[in-house]
């Protein structure tokens, strides 16, 4: 095929690749090691790179030959010879253990540079070009947070939004949103962005033992939503998690009973607002995107009835006969809530507060709490990506992988969430990652831009490839083929050509 002339720049991809190291195994495919790949375009060529993420995890494991540092699905163990129970004290004295720097699930930019990210407090910066490992950044010397999300998001000025949680002070467990600036005073050029991270503003946990697991959030042009879902960890299970041999993902539960709380800071005041928001128990990963109308917050979510997702992915049951066994409890659905910030304070108990046109509703109940519940999109979407331009803003297309009651995605689709029509692309025995959309420079439309997404063949003997798609049509541009064996990733991110610095700088 052809590449569009305008398409320059690096697809950077970021997922677990190590499983096995020397005769032991990790037991789920999320605590693989990093593995980084990428994508160059170049003048209608495309060039393939992957490394390992070097990062201390992967050192000390390679060094002892086999996995000495615990990932959330594996408990890993000190060498016997050591002393046992001051290592056992060691980890008592500190609530929290010291965390992977294995950050195998996203790429993040701050200022002028990338980090592979995963969802502990330690980041690792990167080369892009190279995917050279460079410095480790532990976001604890910068703001009190035990673990943070890997999928931050960026202002219009191109700082750094995150979020994550705070567990070990004094049981004041809370959740803290925090700001990395995209650039630092002239004056103190040396010094790196995090230097000046603040934190927006804490929400206090509604469980001081109990945090909610979290994996992104969501935002607007004046708003950080934040989702308190029931599937939470517990945090005296995670302290002594070590002693009793069991992982840390042990010490995660979902409560079905169980109501979800939606959070609203408004980001001049950084004040959460203070009516009281909530739904049914849901289990979910990825927001979408989220905008505000006539004073209502939309958002949209990808959410499950139960946490069967994870445990899929425990690598017993990632056998040979994993497409027909492993069927999903609960099918991802997209849902749209309708929050009505500004409503009639006199509205009657029970009435419905949404005066948008929708199928999303949100009732007002006698203790003044709102209770919502969504409208229903499409269903059998995952790893939804949109026109970041179109972040916090009224959007129609989200581009995703398609995948059913499998949780292995089989396609590429593109929906449209005014029209609800979906495009697809797919091809036997193909399993596709993450789709990323990348404008045409100087769009005028939202899906004006091509997708890419690489592809997985089932079968070992075919090589993998690169796939471009237009994005509006989603008919095939080019496809790239690699041979060598590929993994099947994660997150990642594309960088255009002139936000690489050049080797010079």
């Amino acid at each position: 095929g052809q590449l569009p002339t305008w398409l320059q720049g690096i697809l950077l991809r970021n997922g677990p690749g190590m499983h096995t190291i020397g005769d032991s195994k990790y037991n789920h495919w999320f605590d693989g090691l990093a593995l980084l790949h990428s994508f160059t375009f170049k003048n209608g060529e495309v060039y393939y790179r992957s490394k390992y993420l070097r990062s201390d995890t992967y050192n000390c494991n390679i060094e002892a030959n086999r996995i000495v540092v615990s990932e959330f699905g594996t408990m890993a163990y000190p060498d016997p010879c050591k002393n046992i129970f001051a290592k056992a004290f060691a980890y008592l004295s500190h609530t929290i253990p010291e965390f992977t720097d294995n950050c195998l699930i996203n790429i993040m930019k701050a200022g002028d540079d990338f980090y592979a990210t995963g969802e502990t407090n330690f980041i690792r910066k990167i080369n892009p070009q190279t995917l050279e490992t460079l410095e480790k950044v532990d976001y604890n010397k910068y703001v009190a947070v035990n673990v943070a999300t890997s999928h931050p998001h960026y202002d219009s000025a191109g700082n750094v939004l995150n979020i994550g949680t705070s567990i070990a002070d004094k049981g004041k467990t809370k959740y803290l949103l925090f700001k990395i600036p995209s650039s630092v005073p002239e004056q103190e050029k040396k010094k790196s962005c995090f230097k000046h991270l603040e934190v927006v503003c804490s929400i206090p946990s509604r469980s001081l033992l109990h945090p909610s697991y979290y994996h992104s959030f969501g935002i607007t042009e004046n708003y950080i939503i934040f989702i308190e879902q029931p599937f939470r960890l517990d945090i005296v299970k995670m302290a002594t998690a070590y002693i009793r041999g069991v992982t840390w993902a042990s010490c995660l539960a979902f409560n079905k009973d169980d109501k979800t709380w939606f959070h609203f800071i408004d980001r001049k005041t950084k004040k959460e607002v203070s009516t009281k928001f909530y739904t049914n128990a849901v289990v979910f990963f990825h927001h979408i995107n989220a905008y505000e109308e006539d004073g209502h917050i939309i958002f949209d979510i990808i959410a499950y009835t139960d946490n069967s997702l994870y445990d899929m992915f425990y690598l017993k049951n990632l056998t040979k006969d994993f497409e027909q066994n492993a069927k999903l409890t609960s099918i991802p659905t997209c849902k749209r809530f309708v929050v009505p910030l500004q409503y009639d304070k006199d509205a009657v108990v029970d009435s419905n507060l949404v005066t948008l046109p929708s199928a999303a509703t949100a009732v007002k109940e006698k203790d003044g709490n709102i209770y919502c519940q969504p409208e229903i999109l499409c269903e059998g979407i995952e790893l939804p990506r949109i026109n970041y331009d179109y972040n916090g803003k009224k959007y129609q297309y989200v581009f995703a992988t398609e995948v059913q009651w499998s949780p292995v995605p089989t396609k590429i689709a593109k929906f449209n969430t005014q029209t609800k029509e979906m495009l697809h692309w797919g091809q036997d025995d193909c399993w596709p990652s993450e789709p990323i959309f990348v404008p045409r420079p100087d769009a005028k439309e939202e899906d004006d831009g091509v997708v890419l997404t690489c592809v997985v063949k089932t079968d070992p003997k075919d090589p993998p490839f690169l796939l471009v798609l237009d994005a509006k049509t989603f008919t095939e541009l080019g496809r790239a083929t690699v041979n060598v064996e590929m993994h099947m990733d994660l997150h990642g991110m594309f960088i255009p050509q002139q936000e690489l610095k050049t080797e010079t700088e």
